[in-house]
């Protein structure tokens, strides 16, 4: 089984991550927390723990990682440091332990940014985030979800390099999307959105293989 390091395993998003991860057999989660308190939660499910801050130094944090999968963020209260600088320092740390990928949650409009009113430091610090992904000579896969709810994951999405439309997607399958992109066999090094939609979510990520390979 593979190790995975999960930034942001506390957060909604997070935590179902770390319970598909926990029920696979290909992959053994270590949640990655900032503060003491919530690693008593992991423990007690059973669930490898690391304490780290991605406003500070990451060495220790990537040690025994196959794989990473940052799914954390700042909720907007602190961009540049968290989601922006903590995604590359994690970056560079991963890169320096030659981990085998990095899965990134990004979000759609991270392309362009300043279409988007009122998020505009938000999408930047997501943009510059991917490209330093894309530029770090790191298997990588990049996935750009729509506006995300809490409704019950269909398993079924919408999938493009770029969709030109807007919409909506449960963290649930989110969650099922990025965890299924630490499949070797999922799209690597690719930049892609996802919908809700209409399409298994392996079926959509296959399709997405064949078209770029």
């Amino acid at each position: 089984m593979e190790n995975i390091l999960i930034a942001g395993a506390n957060g909604i998003t997070g935590k179902q991550i770390v319970n598909l991860l926990k029920a696979s057999q290909y992959f053994n989660p270590i949640a990655m927390v900032r503060k003491e308190a919530q690693l008593n939660q992991f423990k007690a499910d059973g669930v490898e723990t690391v304490l780290a801050d991605l406003t500070k130094d990451l060495t220790h944090a990537v040690k025994g990682a196959d794989k990473v999968l940052f799914a954390a963020g700042s909720g907007g209260k602190n961009v540049v440091e968290v989601d922006q600088e903590g995604a590359k320092r994690l970056m560079a740390v991963s890169k320096m332990a030659k981990v085998k990928k990095f899965v990134m949650l990004s979000t759609m409009g991270a392309d362009n940014p300043q279409a988007v009113e009122g998020m505009e430091d938000y999408m930047k610090a997501k943009q510059n985030a991917d490209e330093y992904l894309r530029s770090s000579d790191l298997n990588y896969t990049i996935i750009r979800p729509g506006t995300l709810n809490n409704s019950q994951g269909k398993g079924k999405i919408e999938l493009s390099e770029k969709l030109n439309k807007q919409g909506k997607i449960s963290r649930a399958d989110v969650a099922q999307t990025l965890v299924r992109a630490l499949h070797d066999d999922a799209p690597n090094n690719s930049t892609f959105e996802i919908i809700q939609g209409n399409t298994l979510i392996g079926e959509a990520m296959n399709e997405l293989n064949m078209s770029v390979n």
